[in-house]
């Protein structure tokens, strides 16, 4: 009896085991929301296997590196940016990896990100044909595009440029009255300002309504950004600038002239759009770093001078002086 009662428990462990491996290959997964994932080339399916775990999409990476080789699915991977589906099974997983299954993938770009680096990123992606042209500054929306594999990059950039075409145009009929910026053109190339002179959501609208001020006032912006636009086009300087820099007289630099540039000098995002066409309503001229990733603001050059005497001691104390 106890053996039969040992044969039967055997048989349901086996037929639990036969049914785990292909009924958890088909089963809806644990992914909650669509999420990007990134295959590197020459990534084979055990080097991608804890990264997809780490995202959430499978759950024992034990199982499922043994339910693809017995299932057929331990092919090759194809290099690409994909958009795995919420709840993906393993199967989908492995098939939209090997680029078997048809799916969208996706493109994206970073507030702040300048025209050079965007024609880059273009050029980058192995899924798509054809040149990278290089986008006039400032008129690519930064935000994540879906593509089809094969689609052509010129029609992917005029998606981008088409988006913030429309979002521009919506932020500058729904503008605040009495901003000193005549036309949506001017609107954008303070927003490329204000994107590259914060990376603090909070301070957008403030720093916008300071250079406003500035605007109304005929004071010169004093932007560092414009200094280091035209010698980078919009990639990080990597050192201090220099005095002849600050100096240089080319129509980006707002040190040497007053009003803003010539253009943009980067691909503001939406909110930096919409802080320059509702700015914070606000006394500050002045603004400086204070040693935390935002800014002190200012109404006079007496306290801004204050302001910079403490910035200062901040960087002597973290030894950047």
């Amino acid at each position: 009896m106890k053996r039969a009662w040992a044969w039967l428990a055997a048989a349901a462990l086996g037929l639990l085991a036969l049914w785990t491996i292909p009924g958890g290959w088909y089963a809806n997964g644990p992914l909650p929301r669509a999420t990007p994932f990134i295959v590197a080339k020459g990534m084979t399916l055990g080097a991608i296997t804890p990264r997809l775990a780490q995202a959430g999409a499978i759950g024992s990476p034990g199982l499922f590196r043994l339910r693809a080789r017995l299932l057929g699915g331990g092919g090759r991977l194809k290099a690409g940016e994909y958009l795995l589906p919420a709840h993906a099974s393993e199967a989908t997983i492995v098939a939209i990896l090997s680029g078997n299954q048809t799916v969208q993938q996706f493109i994206t770009i970073p507030e702040g990100m300048p025209a050079i680096m965007v024609a880059e990123r273009l050029a980058a992606q192995p899924q798509l044909t054809g040149p990278a042209p290089l986008p006039a500054e400032g008129s690519v929306l930064p935000q994540t595009y879906d593509f089809r594999p094969g689609e052509a990059r010129s029609a992917v950039l005029a998606r981008m440029q088409a988006a913030m075409a429309k979002a521009l145009a919506a932020a500058w009929e729904a503008r605040a009255p009495g901003l000193p910026l005549a036309t949506p053109d001017e609107a954008l190339t303070l927003a490329a300002i204000v994107e590259k002179e914060t990376g603090k959501p909070s301070e957008r609208a403030t720093v916008a309504g300071l250079y406003e001020n500035r605007l109304r006032q005929g004071i010169m912006l004093q932007a560092d950004p414009t200094i280091i636009y035209p010698i980078t086009h919009g990639r990080a300087l990597g050192r201090r600038i220099r005095q002849s820099e600050i100096m240089a007289h080319n129509g980006w630099n707002t040190y040497t002239m007053a009003g803003l540039p010539r253009g943009p000098i980067t691909n503001p995002g939406e909110a930096s759009i919409l802080a320059v066409l509702h700015p914070a309503k606000t006394a500050a001229l002045y603004m400086v770093a204070d040693g935390t990733g935002g800014h002190v603001f200012a109404s006079s050059l007496e306290e801004h001078n204050r302001n910079v005497a403490k910035w200062f001691a901040i960087r002597r104390a973290r030894g950047d002086l």
